[in-house]
């Protein structure tokens, strides 16, 4: 038997809106401290002072090692992880996950490690797969995990990945969390037995996209997280997209030195022939066909993506 005092809240892309709408409803005398992550990387944020004017709890950026108190609200700083300890938050400024920093899997991660059975780990609005391998760690721990309604989410990508990879207790709509997280933290309740999912994990012939180091495939039932030497860790979609950046600039980064090269034939050809004159040409020939390239891929990831949403969204409307 538990209770659910112990509230991690993790939003992406339209998250701010739909934090706003979810303080809204919940009572001044909630018994359970509430963690927010959204990603807002190194941008001056004024997300607490947006929480506490839309509700009825205080919202704060903690410091280092404050104590956790329940009726608070406790809103990951700009650039700094949101991770939770017995008693007490810890900000750190550990490598990016999924990119970001703060990052939600972090928070979810550290919260289920410290409080195990006592966390609800609430995933909503947002891109690609971020927090799902932190609300698994949840579930594993024996929490609850809430999701809120794809269908009714600005971007449901992070509420239906969360139902494709975890065994999700509630799925609900944005504005009946706020009671179910009250009678999850007033009620003690059968909770389940921390889940015994698989894992493994192995050395992947991917490297780190942000350092180059080597990176570990971290199998999490369904899904593969990949985390190098360092600390830097990425999703299954968020390592595919960060990938993606890694491959224009490298073929920018081509293109850009046969133009040099052939800026410097264009040079040594008054002196030493016609030779230098056709190499210049051929290496701006190759250089456009680079160029070509790279906006033709792109061209072809916006198609994808534009058909991918929307057959999700399709999806969704229907259960079936």
């Amino acid at each position: 038997m538990a209770v659910q005092d112990i509230i991690v809240i993790g939003a992406s892309a339209g998250g701010v809106e739909a934090l706003r709408v979810l303080v809204q409803d919940l009572p001044r005398d909630l018994p359970a401290a509430v963690f927010v992550v959204i990603h807002i990387g190194q941008r001056a944020s004024v997300l607490p002072q947006i929480l506490t004017e839309s509700g009825r709890l205080p919202a704060i950026h903690p410091t280092d090692r404050q104590q956790i108190q329940k009726g608070m609200i406790y809103v990951a700083p700009p650039y700094q992880h949101l991770l939770i300890e017995h008693g007490h938050v810890h900000l750190s400024y550990a490598p990016k996950e999924n990119r970001t920093r703060p990052a939600i899997n972090p928070l979810f991660r550290s919260a289920a490690l410290a409080y195990g059975p006592r966390v609800a780990g609430v995933l909503l609005t947002g891109l690609l797969d971020d927090g799902v391998s932190g609300l698994w760690d949840v579930k594993r721990h024996g929490g609850v995990a809430v999701v809120q309604d794809p269908k009714e989410a600005v971007y449901p990508s992070m509420p239906y990945n969360a139902i494709e990879h975890v065994r999700v207790d509630h799925i609900v709509k944005l504005s009946e969390i706020p009671s179910l997280l009250f009678n999850l933290s007033v009620s003690e309740h059968v909770t389940t037995q921390p889940e015994a999912q698989s894992m493994s994990r192995r050395v992947s012939d991917i490297t780190c996209p942000d350092c180059r180091g080597t990176l570990w495939e971290e199998q999490k039932g369904s899904m593969t997280d990949y985390v190098c030497r360092v600390g830097h860790a990425y999703s299954t979609l968020g390592m595919a997209d960060h990938h993606k950046d890694t491959e224009e600039k490298a073929l920018w980064a081509a293109a850009v030195a046969l133009e040099e090269g052939a800026a410097i034939d264009d040079r040594l050809a008054p002196q030493l022939g016609e030779w230098y004159k056709d190499q210049a040409q051929a290496r701006r020939d190759q250089a456009s066909i680079l160029k070509d390239m790279i906006r033709k891929l792109r061209v072809n990831e916006t198609v994808h993506q534009f058909e991918r949403s929307s057959s999700d969204g399709d999806s969704q409307s229907d259960p079936a």
